[in-house]
């Protein structure tokens, strides 16, 4: 066997994390959780002590959390955790609305069975994870099916705009599921969301996601 010419398996290779994304998801998930509070000047010396990093993989990340929006960067002041006002909130909010109620009717009408399987496979998961109380882990999840239905829709340009918007409020919309009451009243509504998708009834969707959206500023207004 001619060792200079490797045989073709077609398995793909796992890839493996580089360490500044390892460090942009350490650092995302510091503000989702409040660990760096809205507002608060960033010291990259104590984080970089406490990460185990230099300030090199450190600035990168930043760079990429404040093109997401989460991170505000001054020259000669360094970085700054992003502070949303009220009106911010509900301006992104009536704008996520507005995308969510288009997507839905097109996701019912683009998805895939398999697509559609595969949302009711995210949806499960996250329904693990609240009754574990694992907060963090189910709101990634719950995010990702956001996501994943507004990607279903096939219209590029809402997508996009809707991953903007969905990233700058990723603090905002955690902090609305802290509360034991709101938390199963979202859970609600994504069992509604489930069923209308599976159902393919794209204006109950649509209604649903407008509703979820509705009550998330209700969740969070007494807490900004």
């Amino acid at each position: 066997m001619d060792s200079e010419h490797p045989i073709e398996t077609g398995i793909t290779p796992i890839a493996r994390p580089t360490l500044h994304e390892v460090v942009v998801t350490r650092l995302r998930d510091m503000i989702i959780e409040g660990q760096l509070p809205a507002g608060n000047r960033i010291h990259e010396g104590d984080l970089c002590q406490q990460l185990g990093i230099s300030r090199t993989p450190l600035r990168e990340a930043l760079k990429v959390l404040a093109m997401e929006g989460l991170v505000d960067l001054t020259p000669g002041r360094g970085a700054t955790v992003h502070q949303l006002t009220a009106k911010d909130i509900q301006d992104m909010l009536s704008v996520l609305s507005a995308l969510e109620h288009l997507a839905g009717t097109l996701t019912c009408q683009q998805a895939t069975d398999e697509e559609i399987q595969e949302i009711r496979h995210l949806h499960d998961e996250m329904l693990s994870f609240h009754a574990a109380g694992d907060s963090l882990p189910y709101f990634k999840r719950n995010q990702q099916i956001h996501s994943r239905l507004i990607e279903l829709s096939g219209n590029e340009s809402l997508a996009l705009v809707h991953d903007i918007l969905q990233a700058r409020l990723k603090r905002i919309r955690y902090i609305g599921d802290q509360n034991p009451d709101t938390w199963s009243a979202a859970v609600a509504d994504h069992e509604e969301m489930i069923a209308a998708l599976e159902a393919r009834d794209g204006a109950r969707l649509s209604a649903a996601l407008v509703e979820h959206l509705a009550s998330t500023w209700d969740r969070v207004k007494d807490k900004i």
